[in-house]
């Protein structure tokens, strides 16, 4: 909060005012009082989530539902509208993201109260979810999220709770993990182990199948929105013989060179992971924000390489370059402001322009080259400003003198 001429605190109102008008719009669209174009992104929830959930309370996982391939925990999501038995499965679940997204504020607030912080990271937040329209609230991401962000904000002050959260935070969709890349306490380490430890040998006693999903994770092919489905976006162009279909909950590309490039992503995903081991094995230098920084490269790493980038895949990336701008001495602000421009061009491409990105036409093709460009900048970027920031390049030695130059120097004066 800002400072008055008597020491008082004065409220964002811009801020909150803008978080308040952006989500609004927002639930009205969930809600379809106002009618979002393009595909409904709802119906994720009423059909699908809602399926999931009349198995989920029966004390199972839907094993016979390829479409689950979520970690176990994902299980308290879904599950999560039971909380509000007056309301319906769906209106539930909206609300709750809704209550989510609020969370988030608050903890961006509270923390850019503390000295060497600031609102910018509030921003951030405020401007970059309302970009991707009404999906936002039609996916649990935004939960995950605000595990994510409290886990930072939590960092080194409370290593333990900060490992808790984030173990927790990868037991509902795993990428949370990434959290502790840049944790230097053990302590943090250690929580998060027993975290997932604890539960997930609970979910395994509890409910059958609660790792099924790494089956169905690794059968996946190369969605059409990845930076890998570009090379087939341009080879339909071409002639290539391949198609476009419905495949484990997602649209991707199946036919000839699919694999590879589906492998190809794999390896780009492990030279992404071994540049992060470099970094950390090389790091001298770890700052208050250094922790929201390794976690912002390294989502944003794997982002870019990975095989699959839904649209709800960036409220991930907002959430963690809000944190990082939080931070006053945070050299994140160009790939926060570039991550911030591709959800303005994802809300574009999906829901209102994936027909187009289906059909691989020029107007899809220039959404996708344009959206998966800028995540490559913004990933390159933010990767060399936390090497630079936190690992110094090592200091020379002095050339060894030549012959000549000892001979002179051991010659009595």
């Amino acid at each position: 909060m800002d400072i008055v001429d008597g020491g008082r605190p004065r409220p964002p109102v811009a801020l909150l005012g803008s978080w308040c008008l952006t989500r609004l719009l927002l639930l009205l669209f969930v809600f379809k009082v106002f009618v979002f174009p393009g595909p409904d992104v709802t119906s994720d929830v009423s059909v699908t989530y809602q399926g999931w959930y009349e198995v989920l309370r029966q004390g199972v996982f839907p094993l016979a539902d390829v479409t689950w391939q979520y970690p176990p925990a994902a299980a308290l999501a879904i599950l999560s509208p039971a909380a509000l038995p007056f309301l319906d499965y769906a209106s539930a679940f909206f609300v709750l993201a809704f209550l989510a997204d609020l969370a988030v504020l608050s903890l961006l607030l509270s923390a850019g109260a503390r000295p060497g912080r600031t609102k910018r990271g509030a921003w951030v937040w405020v401007a970059g979810v309302p970009l991707l329209g009404p999906t936002v609230y039609a996916r649990y991401d935004v939960m995950v999220t605000a595990a994510a962000v409290a886990a930072l904000l939590a960092g080194a002050r409370h290593p333990r709770l900060m490992g808790a959260l984030a173990g927790f935070g990868a037991l509902l969709k795993v990428w949370p993990a990434l959290l502790l890349l840049g944790a230097v306490r053990r302590r943090a380490w250690a929580s998060a182990a027993v975290t997932v430890a604890a539960l997930a040998s609970l979910f395994a006693v509890a409910m059958p199948g609660a790792f099924a999903f790494l089956t169905f994770q690794g059968e996946r092919g190369t969605e059409v929105e990845s930076v890998g489905a570009l090379v087939f976006h341009v080879g339909r162009q071409f002639g290539w013989a391949g198609r476009v279909a419905l495949n484990y909950g997602s649209i991707e590309f199946l036919g000839p060179y699919v694999s590879t490039v589906s492998t190809m992503a794999l390896l780009t995903s492990v030279a992404a992971f071994g540049w992060l081991l470099l970094w950390r094995l090389r790091a001298t230098r770890f700052l208050p924000h250094t922790l929201a920084d390794a976690a912002f490269v390294a989502v944003l790493l794997f982002t870019v390489t990975s095989r699959v980038i839904s649209p709800q895949y960036m409220v991930w990336l907002v959430g963690l370059a809000a944190v990082c701008l939080g931070f006053r001495a945070s050299r994140m602000t160009l790939p926060a402001a570039l991550v911030v421009v591709a959800c303005l061009v994802t809300v574009l491409e999906f829901p209102l322009g994936f027909g187009h990105v289906v059909a691989s036409d020029a107007y899809g093709m220039t959404l996708l080259f344009a959206r998966n460009g800028l995540l490559v900048v913004a990933s390159l970027a933010a990767a060399r400003e936390l090497w630079r920031s936190t690992a110094p390049p090592r200091v020379p030695l002095p050339p060894l003198p030549d012959q000549a130059t000892r001979a002179r120097e051991t010659q009595p004066s």
